[in-house]
């Protein structure tokens, strides 16, 4: 019987949660809910949370919350980076931002926040996404972690995005192959560390074996800086430790009023270089503070 995160050897753990901006299963925005939820899933060293307001009116239940100022606080020995997929005008002469938070024990390198493409769908709802990436220094050196979340309407704006993300793993790969001279005399031009080993993680709106979630994981292909190969693309974390156990699921199990089911949609990536290192991936099923469950996984 494999172990659970809890009976293993600490490593570096890793939260993923879509907060739906601290509103749980009841209709109720309570971030202190949200906070403790995340405490109770003990020592971590990442925290990537998706669905992150700042200053947002019109939230059900919300109250203009600065989430990520909250959970900055909350999490002081963590160094947070937000990316906001959306930033307009709260209509008041501020800003209102809606994003992804991704909090850091780990010393954190160069950050990138990457827009996804949305390509006109006229037929249906969309907002901005974005994916918020870190390097970040593991103890074996230089990982990149990065969060995110996908349309949820629109299958063709979501194919795009699978296809951004693997657009940025192979650049990534390539880059950490053949790295950019650094230039001493300019410190904007200095060479700092971008692996090709990487954690990719959130709510990707599809389920397993849905055409979107089998192409992400596709080989990326060969290209004139390196082979297939030499560019490795990401794999699903959950079958690297549950075999062929169907994903438990990380939606409809507290009576939100969507999904009308349970499935899951959330999930850990990691780049094919990073699977011997993935250790436990685990659905936390017991809280209901969001309409999705945090999941956990594990890296030696």
């Amino acid at each position: 019987m494999k172990k659970s995160i809890g009976q293993r050897q600490r490593g570096i753990r890793l939260l993923s949660w879509n907060i739906q901006w601290g509103r749980g299963a009841d209709g109720r925005v309570d971030l202190a809910r949200t906070r403790d939820a995340i405490r109770a899933a003990g020592p971590l060293d990442l925290i990537c949370l998706q669905e992150v307001a700042s200053n947002f009116p019109g939230l059900a239940g919300g109250t203009r919350e600065d989430e990520p100022d909250f959970f900055a606080a909350a999490f002081a020995d963590f160094e947070p980076v937000f990316g906001a997929g959306m930033d307009v005008p709260d209509g008041d002469g501020g800003r209102a931002r809606f994003g992804n938070l991704l909090l850091s024990r780990l010393p954190v390198g160069q950050v990138f926040r990457h827009l996804l493409p949305s390509p006109a769908d006229p037929g249906w709802p969309a907002m901005q996404r974005v994916c918020v990436e870190a390097v970040v220094e593991a103890p074996w050196g230089p990982l990149r972690v990065l969060s995110t979340h996908l349309e949820y309407y629109s299958a063709r704006q979501r194919h795009a995005q699978v296809e951004a993300l693997r657009a940025l793993q192979a650049e990534a790969a390539d880059l950490a192959r053949l790295p950019a001279a650094g230039k001493e005399s300019n410190p904007a031009f200095a060479a700092r560390p971008r692996p090709a080993a990487a954690v990719l993680c959130g709510d990707f709106n599809c389920e397993p074996g849905s055409a979107e979630y089998l192409a992400l994981q596709r080989p990326l292909p060969a290209s004139g800086l390196a082979t297939d190969a030499e560019r490795p693309h990401w794999t699903d974390a959950w079958p690297l430790v549950h075999g062929a156990r169907a994903h438990a699921p990380s939606v409809g199990l507290h009576g939100a009023e969507w999904p009308k089911r349970a499935y899951c949609c959330d999930f850990f990536f990691v780049s094919t270089d990073l699977a011997p290192r993935v250790r436990a991936v685990e659905v936390r099923a017991d809280t209901a503070a969001s309409d999705h469950q945090p999941v956990v996984m594990e890296l030696a």
